[in-house]
């Protein structure tokens, strides 16, 4: 091959097919804020697993000789009022915090979608019924549904509790009442929490159905199926992300607010709210007991927000031509 011919073969040779997630990819590592929310996220799945070994003291291990201590060799954040080891308290809430976000934003994101993709495609009274839903629970502030229905499902669990201990002897140890604090949590907050991502879901399949690319797989013969799982449904997967990310960071800043009112881990379980609000009678004296769980609860929510938002620049085309 000529000199000539080569350079005309380079000249329109066609450049490397990159695919939408390539892209998406390489627009999110340069996010520094993004990366920040990736560092964050992966750190608070680090200490979730592995918190448990990361200090020598049990999460409920008392010491009334040791109380409301300020930072120490033996207890680098301190102890509160009940002589327990802060920085044990606070992986271990750590741990509290992860299985809320995932559990709730796997729920809501379940929920969410199963109603809006069948209010989109059924239409009709469906569509009507699933968006009342939604609109009804949208009057109510979240915090407040959340708190009721947590305190409602509580009554119920307790009864339920009393009613097995009467008929088979069986009673529930100070860790099972926390698990059960754990489900009471995952149901109010993905019940007050899914029509987000519902009216996501509806919205973004009602405007893709409409596209010429989806009347041209319908004009070749495709089913229904086919033009949802191969075309719809990635379609939809990019807002959906962002919305699951920032939603993560909201359950574990939920579950902090009710625990924080009293309705939601109680004691021993750990969270980031019960500490704060266990401790703000030493504000005034000992500042660093409420301080450090509102940071690391701060810090964690910020960075879920900041990778929310990275990852919303990286997949929307729109917000990449900016």
């Amino acid at each position: 091959m000529t000199e000539e011919a080569s350079a005309q073969h380079e000249l329109f040779a066609m450049p490397e097919q990159r695919s939408l997630w390539q892209d998406a990819l390489e627009q999110l590592m340069r996010n520094r804020l993004a990366i920040f929310g990736v560092f964050v996220a992966f750190l608070l799945v680090f200490v979730s697993i592995f918190g448990p070994w990361l200090s020598p003291y049990d999460y409920t291990q008392q010491n009334l000789f040791r109380i409301n201590e300020g930072p120490s060799a033996d207890h680098w954040l301190g102890t509160d009022g009940l002589g327990r080891d802060m920085l044990t308290r606070i992986l271990h809430g750590a741990r509290t915090a992860f299985l809320v976000g995932l559990i709730v934003t796997i729920g809501t994101t379940v929920l969410g979608v199963v109603l809006g993709a069948a209010g989109a495609f059924l239409g009709g009274w469906v569509d009507a019924l699933v968006m009342r839903l939604a609109d009804i629970t949208m009057a109510f502030p979240d915090i407040l549904l959340a708190a009721f229905i947590s305190v409602v499902f509580r009554e119920k669990v307790l009864e339920l509790q009393l009613q097995l201990q009467e008929q088979y002897g069986w009673t529930l140890s100070q860790g099972n009442r926390v698990y059960l604090d754990y489900l009471v949590i995952f149901g109010s907050l993905t019940l007050v929490q899914w029509y987000g991502k519902a009216r996501l879901v509806r919205g973004q399949i009602l405007s893709l159905r409409e596209k010429e690319f989806i009347e041209a797989e319908r004009a070749l013969g495709a089913s229904n199926w086919t033009i949802i799982l191969s075309h719809l449904v990635p379609n939809s997967l990019g807002p959906l992300i962002v919305s699951i990310t920032v939603g993560f960071g909201g359950a574990m800043l939920s579950e902090a607010s009710l625990s924080f009112l009293g309705v939601g881990i109680q004691p021993p379980g750990a969270s980031w709210g019960e500490m704060i609000s266990d401790n703000l009678g030493q504000w005034r004296f000992n500042p660093h007991l409420v301080v450090m769980p509102g940071v690391v609860l701060a810090i964690v929510v910020l960075g879920f927000n900041f990778l929310g938002d990275g990852l919303n620049d990286a997949l929307n085309p729109e917000q990449r031509r900016r």
